[in-house]
């Protein structure tokens, strides 16, 4: 049985037991959520890592995005990215590669991940017909094989990946409805752009949903768990909440449902690029259209502005976000927008998607969430510096950042000194 139809019948596996203990949540509860489909566990019934819980209650987690493109494919490199991005506290990673060679890379990765593994299939299904240029991939989009998809999608759950994005709800219906209205951006994510081409060039419906009671099957084999990919998710605030992102997110509602009555689990990817103002609402929103389901959130970046530091701005929509109820953060690195990123910028987005994570954690009243703060903060006044080291989430860069000016008082920092308030404070007693 997997995890949902143990769920079913009262049964406690294994996995649900470590993540108890892991998220200080009772078996029973995690139970009755995974049953509901209000939490997930990400493990592949072959691969041999710790359970992963994501959903209701629980602390929210951190996914980094590695792997190669078209201009920049070193396995080498990726792998240092992948242990810089679990050193720094990345709870899953996603193997994004579309250059090189695709499946040595997610062999690669698997085999040297400690965390659970992603993909996004449709970039291996499409990667026979891309070309090196717009003009040959447009020529040969017919060529794609909606059969071949499946060959992918079932080769990778039995290869070991712990979840696939797959854009299912990405309708033949919703992509004209998008075209009907004033998009700035149309559609930015990768597969939602291929699927779609395709699709409008023949005429077709999308083969990940009219086929959608064979991706159960293959994924309930090996219980790897569905994320059910935002296609239409908005690339510019301008575009943010429109028709298009609300009428997929409803499709994704109704197939997280169908699931769960297959006994397939299910996660909902969602936008973006997020206005401030409507971050919460689009939390909201999915929990509602999609019966409670874990959401995981590409940011959200509340700004359109700021390339070179999108991992700041989307740190900011991820607080809110995990505050309002977001599950699962994906990170988004400095070199977001600009090129593929490198082992630093992987480092900075996992540090920034974490410090989102825990704010809204703090945020939501996640158990044990704000006595890390309180640690920390007595350790301040304590004078305590190894303590506080320890207690950060990045202990090398703080060691760094202190050490780096001389200090008169090795009790102090450098920025105040002798006017320390903690040192004059304690002259006081």
């Amino acid at each position: 049985m997997n995890q949902i139809e143990s769920a079913k019948n009262n049964i406690i596996t294994n996995e649900m037991e470590y993540c108890s203990e892991m998220e200080d949540v009772s078996a029973a509860q995690i139970c009755q959520d995974i049953m509901n489909g209000h939490t997930v566990i990400t493990k592949n019934r072959i691969r041999n890592i710790k359970p992963l819980a994501i959903g209701k209650n629980l602390k929210t987690k951190v996914n980094a995005n590695i792997g190669s493109s078209g201009d920049n494919y070193n396995i080498e490199e990726e792998l240092e990215k992948l242990f810089t991005a679990t050193n720094s506290g990345a709870d899953a990673v996603m193997d994004l590669s579309t250059g090189g060679n695709i499946i040595e890379f997610r062999h690669e990765i698997l085999k040297n991940s400690s965390v659970p593994v992603g993909t996004v299939p449709l970039y291996e299904a499409f990667q026979p017909v891309m070309g090196n240029d717009d003009a040959s991939l447009s020529s040969n989009i017919n060529k794609f094989d909606p059969e071949y998809l499946f060959e992918v999608i079932e080769r990778q759950c039995e290869e070991g990946v712990d979840f696939i994005t797959v854009h299912c709800g990405l309708t033949l219906e919703a992509v004209r409805k998008m075209n009907r209205q004033t998009r700035i951006m149309g559609i930015v994510s990768r597969g939602g752009s291929l699927i779609a081409s395709w699709m409008l060039k023949n005429n077709r419906e999308n083969p990940l949903y009219e086929n959608y009671d064979r991706l159960l099957k293959i994924a309930k084999k090996n219980d790897v768990v569905l994320s059910l990919g935002d296609g239409l998710r908005p690339g510019s605030l301008a575009d943010a909440t429109d028709r298009a992102q609300i009428a997929e997110l409803i499709t994704l509602g109704e197939l997280q449902k169908k699931a769960l009555e297959e006994g397939v689990q299910v996660m909902i990817e969602g936008p973006g690029h997020v206005p401030l103002n409507q971050v919460e609402i689009n939390i909201k929103l999915e929990k509602s259209l999609c019966n409670g389901a874990p959401f995981y959130v590409l940011g959200p970046l509340v700004t359109d502005i700021a390339p070179g530091y999108d991992h700041i701005t989307s740190a900011i929509g991820g607080a809110i976000a995990a505050g309002a109820g977001a599950d699962f953060l994906c990170y988004v690195t400095p070199a977001e927008h600009l090129r593929l990123p490198s082992v630093a910028d992987v480092k900075e987005g996992v540090i920034a998607a974490k410090i989102a994570a825990h704010a809204g954690d703090i945020a939501k009243g996640v158990k044990g969430a704000i006595e890390k703060d309180i640690n920390m903060s007595k350790n301040r006044r304590a004078m305590n510096w190894e303590a506080q080291y320890e207690s950060s989430l990045d202990p090398e860069k703080a060691r760094e950042m202190r050490a780096s000016l001389p200090l008169k008082d090795d009790k102090v920092c450098s920025m105040c000194s002798s006017y320390c308030s903690i040192k004059l404070n304690a002259s006081f007693k």
